[in-house]
């Protein structure tokens, strides 16, 4: 089957699962699902990088995804998508993906130029059950993923150094979940995990190559500035 007909098949059948409404039910999926996620590098060539972020409007009661979609390597933007829906699970730290994944689906499924690889503004591997959005995303996409956030959720690391590029695993319970990463010289930096089909190390290379300029890769930045747009 073609790619595209698998990646829109394996969308539309997230969106056709029932959507937990309880952090309860939140858990048990999460605790379901992380046996899945794959820890080693499950892809080669990468012709197309898609950044994905949400923002919220209407004090909150609308969720609005956004993927922006880039060529690799010159990074150049070639697709957009927007999806607004309704927010129907509460902001709780550590269920994240299940506030902003159903709408993210629908932006998903407008798009079509089909990722190879996919950063999320937000933690994969470095969560309390190891199944953070970039987790959770990627194996209902079965798409290679990443999680970028720009705070941390869990773990612990040695001093960082100022130069861009530089990393130190992030541990959690003498787990390696992580990695916090220096994207630009002296500016705060990035903690980065894995979320499916990825290792970490090849994570950490990939997103430096996504961040040319800026503090964050230009995936998520595009995204993050379609998300926050008022109109669009």
């Amino acid at each position: 089957m073609e790619p595209a007909k698998i990646f829109q098949g394996n969308i539309q059948e997230a969106l056709n699962q029932p959507w937990p409404q309880t952090v309860d039910a939140a858990r048990k999926i999460q605790e379901q699902l992380r046996s899945q996620v794959i820890r080693d590098d499950g892809f080669s060539t990468v012709q197309y990088v898609a950044g994905v972020d949400v923002g919220f409007e209407d004090n909150y009661r609308i969720t609005k995804a956004a993927v922006a979609v880039l060529r690799y390597p010159s990074l150049e933007l070639v697709e957009r998508a927007i999806a607004r829906i309704p927010t129907t699970f509460p902001y709780i730290p550590g269920f994240l993906s299940f506030r902003e994944i159903p709408a993210l689906l629908q932006a998903l499924q407008k798009l079509n130029t089909i990722p190879d690889l996919v950063l999320c503004d937000g933690q994969g591997f470095a969560h309390p059950r190891r199944f953070g959005i970039a987790c959770h995303l990627g194996v209902l996409l079965d798409v290679p993923a990443i999680g970028v956030a720009k705070s941390r959720l869990i773990g612990t690391h040695e001093e960082l150094a100022a130069e861009k590029g530089s990393w130190q695993s992030l541990w959690d319970k003498e787990e390696r979940v992580g990695a916090i990463l220096r994207s630009r010289a002296n500016v705060k930096p990035l903690y980065i995990s894995i979320g499916h089909k990825i290792s970490l190390e090849t994570a950490i290379n990939w997103v430096l190559r996504c961040t040319p300029k800026y503090r964050l890769p230009e995936t998520t930045r595009l995204a993050d500035r379609f998300a926050s747009a008022r109109e669009g």
